[in-house]
């Protein structure tokens, strides 16, 4: 069952075409990837997504019924590249954000536990390394229990150590909660490891030109053969698009 419909005709800046028929869906449960060089439209694709942006052509289905979910409680939540942490705030005040001073310091509380950040509830965003910093923005868009995450590069400011524990870090949390998303990137490695399947986007025309199913079992190994083969299988996808 899908939970979200993605059906952009056409969207352009001016008279530059950036997407044009793109089609796909994430289902319950999915981890699903845009891969792609740089200007290709993934992080449009991704904003039109969470309705960021609206002035395109087409259509963004959100197939999420919860009776029990507030009304001021979006079913999509956004991690952007950078924390964007409101640097008056503590990282208490950051997480809770959406509700303002009469947050949940209870759910505050145990996610903060949930991107080991014990300790750190006062601290404020200046006292915080990038990797701490990036915890809080993933622990502010759980903090309104999304059923969907979308995620524009979250990983690629941080060295590559800390990068492989987000990952992780981002991975256990989702399948504790059951959450599915969609995972912008042009990490090959990186989408392999994170995602279910992988939608390659091409450099010319603003559309999808091959998707993959990652058939490798969780928990993954990075040093996995069958990943290293897929690899080779998005490498050459991507080269007959000509996209690298």
């Amino acid at each position: 069952m899908s939970i979200l419909d993605i059906d952009v005709r056409n969207k352009s800046f001016g008279d530059i075409t950036v997407l044009h028929d793109v089609h796909l869906a994430l289902h319950d449960g999915e981890a699903a990837v845009l891969l792609g060089p740089s200007g290709c439209g993934k992080s449009t694709l991704l904003r039109i997504a969470a309705g960021l942006d609206k002035r395109f052509t087409g259509n963004v289905l959100v197939n999420v019924n919860e009776p029990g979910r507030r009304s001021a409680s979006p079913a999509i939540a956004f991690v952007f590249q950078e924390p964007r942490l409101m640097p008056w705030l503590t990282v208490a005040q950051n997480i809770g954000y959406a509700d303002g001073p009469r947050f949940n310091a209870a759910r505050v509380e145990r996610l903060i536990a949930d991107v080991g950040l014990n300790g750190h509830a006062r601290t404020l965003p200046k006292a915080l390394s990038g990797g701490m910093a990036q915890r809080v923005a993933i622990a502010r868009a759980l903090y309104t229990e999304p059923r969907i995450l979308l995620l524009d590069e979250p990983f690629s400011a941080v060295d590559a150590f800390t990068r492989m524990k987000l990952q992780d870090l981002v991975l256990q949390l989702i399948e504790r909660r059951g959450i599915s998303f969609l995972l912008v990137t042009h990490d090959i490695d990186e989408a392999l490891y994170l995602g279910d399947r992988i939608y390659m986007m091409g450099a010319r025309d603003g559309g999808i030109q091959h998707d993959l199913m990652v058939d490798v079992p969780r928990p993954r190994d990075r040093r996995a053969p069958r990943l290293a083969e897929l690899k080779n299988e998005v490498l050459t996808a991507l080269q007959a698009a000509h996209v690298i």
